[in-house]
Order: C-alpha cells, then structure tokens, then sequence
C-alpha cells in the first residue's frame, strides 16, 4: 500500500509533520493518541480501515503533535496554546479554512480550546472519551489525586519504552488486543517511535495539569460526544457543558481505542457520517468568541501627571504607549482600547497574553514607571470591531487588585497554561466587584518556573 506523502507546516520555529488522505468536500483533522507516528500508525490495518473510511467521504488531516513522531523534538513543554497554533498551522498549509476535528481523551482539551477561540476555523467536534481535566474537586471525582499522579509520572519516568511498561500499558489501554502478538508489536513499536521517555514525561505532566472546564461553555459548535462504558461519567460532564452536544455511549469498553472495536468503529463512522451531513453548508460564525483579556494601568498615573505638567506628561504617555503597543505587536495581541494611561487588549493565547504584561512591565520601568496587570480567559461578544462581556470586566477587576509591577491572573488563565515554564503564587480568593462568586487569583512570579 503506497503511504499518503509527509508535508511538513511551520508552527513558528516547529515544523509539524503531517499527512491529507481522501478528497471529500468537507475538511477533517483526526487528531489521534497522544504518542504520533505517522509512519507506525500506517502499519496497524485496524486504525488504517477507519481513516479510509473517514476518507471516503471528507479530507483527512493526520499530523504527529509537537514532540512527537515526525514532527520536530521541542525542549519547552509543548501546552495547549503550542498545540492549538500548530493546529492552525496544518490546516493553513493545507488550505483548509474550517474543519471538523476528531479526536479523544485529552485531546478533546485542545479540541474545545480550539473550537471557542477560532470558531470560524472548526465546523464540528467529534470527541470519544473526553476528559475535561485531571485533578479531582467536588464536581468531578474521576480523576487521579495527587498520590495517584505521583506514582504514574514516576513509572513513566523510569520506565516508558520499555517492553514491561508497555505491556502493562497494553493490558489498561486496549485490554480487548492484550494477548494478540501482533497487535502487541505493533502497540510497542508505536509508543516507543511515538515518544522518547523525556517527551512521555512531559506531556502527561502537562496532562494533570491542564483543565479546559471553564471553556466549555464558550464552545459553539455542532459536537458529538462517544462514550464508553466505563468511561461515561466524565464524557457526560464534557458533553454536559458543550452546548447542544450529542452524547453517545458504546456498546462495550475499548480502551483507548475506539476503533479496535468493529461495533465501536461501525458507530463512531457512523454518527461522524450524521454530523458531516448536519453540518451541510457553513454556518454563520458565532458573534462570540473565548479570548484572553490584558488589562494594564499605570499606577500612580494623576500624582505623576500633575508632577511633570502637561507636555512632560503627554511625551511619558506616548513612549509608555510606544512600550505596550510593540508588546502587543510581538505577542500577536489586539488593542482593544486606550483610555488615558490603560490599555484593553485581546489575545488568542493566554501564554502569549501572560509573556506580553510581564514585557510590558519591564519595558516601562525603563521609563520610570510602574504598571500593574490583570488577565482572564472568557466568553466575550464581538461587535463591529468592539469586544465586551463579563470577561472584559473580570480582567479590569483582576488589574485592580494587582500591586506595582505585579501581573495578576484567574485560575482559568492558570489551567489553560499547563506545561509552559511560568510560575504562579496564590493571592487568595476576592471578591470580584459586580461578578458573582470568590474568584481564586494568582501573581505571575518573575523569571517563571
């Protein structure tokens, strides 16, 4: 069987390998497991049926992940963010305006984050098994606590790629195939070509630590949602705060492989069949979209300004713009609007949004002056060029609370920034003036991790 060519995307300084199987009208991105091979994943005729089967009917993007497969070795921990630009990075160069994406597990993270921040890029979601975090609280107990994470990031620092460890991964991830020899070499081959120990380590640490809950809701998309047995419990939580999503539950357990399953697979093709057809032409995009918010203000702005008189003022205010505005440039933010000495600014990043205050601090102490910084992730209404919503307010709420010099975010900015270097410091929970609930927030410490 002649392999579809490898095409390589320039992700920033990355290159994503990728593949495109099929000429169907409508464009797809199967995302698949966490380790990426391209070349491996060819030789498994279970997996290589279902991606033909896909293919029949749409365009078919496969791709290994950052850090994976035949895509480039990275030494940061690729996060979500990476991962969502390298996303956009494939369908670019392959031309593909809009997509559905295909995907489980944890992908479904990448998948919704994705789907809120650049809904006019995603048609439609096809998640199996989704988790939406993996830590547990009061309203999601399914995940590993603390001393279950410790022992598993110790087994797979010590021992991934060996033969034990993936056999015993076998026996939890597709039990159904554990005995089967050549499913067995196959399985091994492909973790070890997947990912090295180092890149294993990474990614599950990233794993535990992200959590996309709070983006949920901002989601707009056609989604179904597969769920096996065993796993219902948190695919219903997921499917639960996906607007309009279809939840489905498979005949049995497969592990982490859905289409291992001939039953499993016949229903998964079939309900991807069923939304393609739902999603017939493109919808209109959504007026609403998950951004991050940059709040900034300089402090003690009116003591300063009565100090320096008025002209003195007004050339401090242009270089201090002249700072924040080639910030915003390099960081790919949007200025949404500048009153007097504060900037409102929108990224499609929280790293990015994080990396640019803390630029835009040090950058004006080089003036003389101070700034403060406050962040947050949310839903906000796009209007002819104009972003509002109770995120904008959650952002100038947090600045108001940060100190001089201090860049100060929610919890959700945290959690969507799992696995980057930046390091972060309870400063307890507040009360956020005309928003209701305690809201947790934290410092952005100096020189990260």
């Amino acid at each position: 069987m002649e392999l579809p060519d490898v095409r390589y995307a320039r992700s920033g300084d990355v290159s994503i390998a990728y593949q495109v199987v099929g000429e169907g009208p409508l464009d797809l991105v199967f995302v698949r497991g966490f380790a990426g091979d391209l070349l491996s994943a060819w030789e498994q005729p279970r997996l290589v049926r279902f991606v033909r089967d896909l293919a029949s009917f749409t365009r078919v993007f496969l791709l290994d992940k950052r850090g994976t497969g035949l895509s480039d070795r990275v030494r940061d921990v690729p996060t979500l963010e990476a991962r969502m630009d390298d996303l956009r990075a494939v369908m670019d160069d392959a031309g593909s305006e809009r997509a559905l994406l295909w995907t489980a597990q944890e992908g479904a993270r990448l998948a919704a984050l994705f789907a809120a921040t650049a809904p006019e890029r995603v048609s439609g979601l096809v998640l199996f098994d989704p988790t939406a975090k993996s830590r547990p609280d009061d309203g999601y107990p399914w995940a590993l606590d603390d001393a279950a994470w410790r022992r598993f990031l110790s087994e797979v620092r010590d021992r991934w790629g060996t033969t034990s460890y993936l056999d015993e991964r076998l026996a939890e991830w597709a039990p159904t195939l554990r005995t089967d020899q050549d499913f067995r070499g196959w399985f091994v081959s492909h973790m070890r070509r997947g990912l090295s120990p180092g890149a294993a380590l990474a990614f599950f640490r990233m794993t535990r630590d992200s959590d996309v809950a709070d983006v949920l809701p901002s989601v707009r998309v056609p989604a179904v949602v597969l769920a096996s047995p065993e796993n219902l419990d948190p695919a219903e939580y997921f499917a639960s705060r996906l607007p309009g999503a279809r939840l489905v539950e498979l005949p049995r357990d497969v592990g982490i492989y859905h289409w291992v399953d001939d039953d499993a697979a016949e229903l998964a093709m079939r309900e991807t069949r069923a939304l393609v057809a739902a999603i017939g032409t493109p919808r209109a995009v959504p007026e609403s979209v998950l951004v991050t918010v940059l709040m900034t203000d300089i402090v003690g702005s009116t003591e300063r300004a009565a100090a320096l008189r008025d002209a003195a003022w007004r050339d401090l205010l242009a270089r201090h713009h002249g700072v924040v505005r080639r910030e915003l440039t390099r960081f790919r933010g949007e200025e949404r609007d500048t009153a007097g000495d504060g900037f409102f600014a929108t990224f499609d990043g929280p790293a990015r949004a994080i990396q640019c205050a803390r630029a835009v601090v040090e950058g004006v102490r080089e003036l003389g002056l101070e700034v403060r910084a406050g962040l947050h992730t949310g839903e906000c209404e796009l209007h002819e060029g104009k972003v509002t919503g109770v995120a904008v307010s959650i952002g100038a709420r947090v600045a108001s609370l940060a100190a001089p010099g201090e860049v100060l975010v929610t919890r959700t900015v945290k959690d969507l920034v799992a696995g980057s270097e930046l390091a972060f410091e309870p400063r307890g929970e507040h009360e956020l003036r005309g928003v209701p609930g305690s809201w947790p927030i934290y410092a952005v410490l100096e020189g990260g991790a």
